[in-house]
């Protein structure tokens, strides 16, 4: 079967489209993931028309199907508290700027982390993402929102599959919503996935893989069930190498996007800075089924004799 991988790249202010797709050819994938602008706040730089077209072309010349192809919203947008209506209405206006932005760019899926309650209770947390879901996708588009499936860490909404089974649930244009796995955020909520079948049964009978439309693979620092949400490198954490290749490899998603999340790897065992991006070495990995015990140090030799 056509294996659909990439992972997250960078949007550049200079390259912006063009960069990532350079980006991604560079680690043999064949589908990528960007944020539009800085994750942790609200500076964006206009989108350029012509650097979006030459990487159209470029896409097109490498086979790369723009359909495959993920935003990520920022991080600052949270539906789930209402208490401020300040920053209700900034989360919602600022949501409905980035799909603007998508749909400049052409991509049809937004990737949203749903929100965190921040104390007023899961039930109300809930309550609020459903209103400002159906305040913002009250008109036509072709961008579908993707509520990722989180840890639970904090006070996070939309960490079982129950909860964004009632969020779809309360959303009236079904047509513009879908879902997002994130294998570590599964993970560390309590899900068994080396049983990633039994998961993706829950999933159908929840919500409906209909809904589906992109996978995040990470592998995870901490047990199961931890609601801690920190990702490891693909195979080097509590999920591990096979159970991580069966869910690439699973016939029943063989057609949704995967995208790597993975950690930056740092200089030297010593340093803290993380540098150097895994995904290369990682992808290589999945595209030959084999764990590579030398990832991190195969990582730091390449790039540093690159340069």
């Amino acid at each position: 079967m056509d294996l659909i991988i990439g992972s997250h790249v960078s949007f550049t202010k200079d390259k912006q489209l063009l960069g990532c797709v350079e980006e991604t050819l560079s680690y043999g994938a064949n589908t990528f993931m960007f944020y539009t602008g800085a994750p942790q706040n609200t500076n964006r730089a206009s989108i350029d028309v012509n650097k979006t077209i030459l990487g159209m072309n470029l896409m097109k010349e490498n086979n790369i199907d723009y359909n495959n192809v993920v935003v990520h919203a920022p991080y600052i947008i949270n539906l789930a508290n209402a208490n401020d209506d300040e920053k209700y209405n900034f989360a919602i206006n600022f949501l409905k700027q980035e799909i603007e932005r998508c749909e400049t760019l052409g991509i049809n899926k937004l990737i949203l982390h749903p929100g965190s309650h921040v104390g007023c209770g899961i039930d109300m947390g809930i309550e609020n993402i459903i209103n400002g879901l159906n305040i913002v996708l009250n008109k036509p588009s072709i961008v579908k929102i993707c509520l990722e499936t989180m840890s639970g860490k904090g006070t996070e909404c939309a960490y079982t599959l129950e909860q964004i089974a009632e969020i779809i649930d309360g959303v009236n244009n079904k047509n513009r919503i879908g879902v997002c796995m994130d294998t570590c955020h599964l993970h560390d909520s309590g899900y068994d996935m080396s049983n990633f079948d039994k998961v993706l049964d829950k999933f159908d009978e929840l919500i409906g893989l209909k809904y589906l439309e992109c996978i995040h693979i990470n592998d995870s620092k901490n047990n199961i069930g931890a609601k801690k949400d920190r990702h490891e490198n693909f195979g080097y954490g509590y999920i591990g190498f096979e159970n991580l290749i069966n869910i690439i490899y699973n016939e029943r998603i063989k057609n949704i996007p995967k995208i790597l999340e993975t950690p930056y790897v740092s200089l030297d065992d010593n340093s803290k800075e993380r540098i150097y991006p895994p995904y290369k070495f990682e992808i290589d990995m999945i595209k030959n089924k084999e764990f590579n015990n030398n990832l991190i140090n195969d990582i730091r030799e390449y790039y540093k004799t690159s340069k």
